[in-house]
């Protein structure tokens, strides 16, 4: 079978990306610890209302030093709270609510990215070491208010 010279020289360049994306998915993934987002393993049940800390409010409460969680809901065009303050080293667990449609999150300069579907929460952990204002938005089109959906996480010193 007889195949043109550049046809064949265009096979093998897309077979050499296709090669270099997979490489570079393997290095994500196995050394920088880049982790598609799934559905799965971050979702649990929505509990029931009402206490102290009821999950049908946003909240941030301090379980031990340097340590916190954070309840937050995500409706039309709003995070619930919209602005998180917590010292710099602390872990935070965010448990998000979506009451409406699908949102996402996205806090810049970190890892955490995730889809917010309503039924469910998403969890998602991370640390702030270093001291400053990292703003959160909403990474998925939930219409005409959209741009309007932010926040900021301040770490202090």
């Amino acid at each position: 079978m007889h195949i043109d010279r550049y046809e064949r020289n265009w096979i093998r360049f897309a077979g050499g990306l296709l090669v270099v994306f997979a490489a570079a998915l393997t290095v994500a993934a196995v050394f920088l610890g880049v982790r598609l987002p799934g559905i799965a393993e971050q979702t649990i049940p929505i509990a029931q209302a009402g206490g102290e800390y009821d999950i049908n409010k946003g909240w941030i409460r301090e379980l031990a030093p340097r340590r916190y969680e954070v309840n937050m809901r995500a409706r039309v065009w709003s995070f619930e709270p919209r602005e998180i303050r917590i010292p710099a080293g602390s872990t935070v667990t965010f448990y998000i609510h979506s009451d409406d449609i699908t949102h996402g999150i996205k806090i810049q300069n970190t890892t955490v990215s995730t889809m917010i579907f309503p039924g469910h929460v998403a969890k998602v952990t991370y640390t702030f070491d270093k001291p400053g204002e990292y703003v959160f938005v909403c990474h998925e089109y939930c219409g005409a208010g959209h741009h309007f959906m932010s926040g900021r996480v301040i770490v202090e010193e």
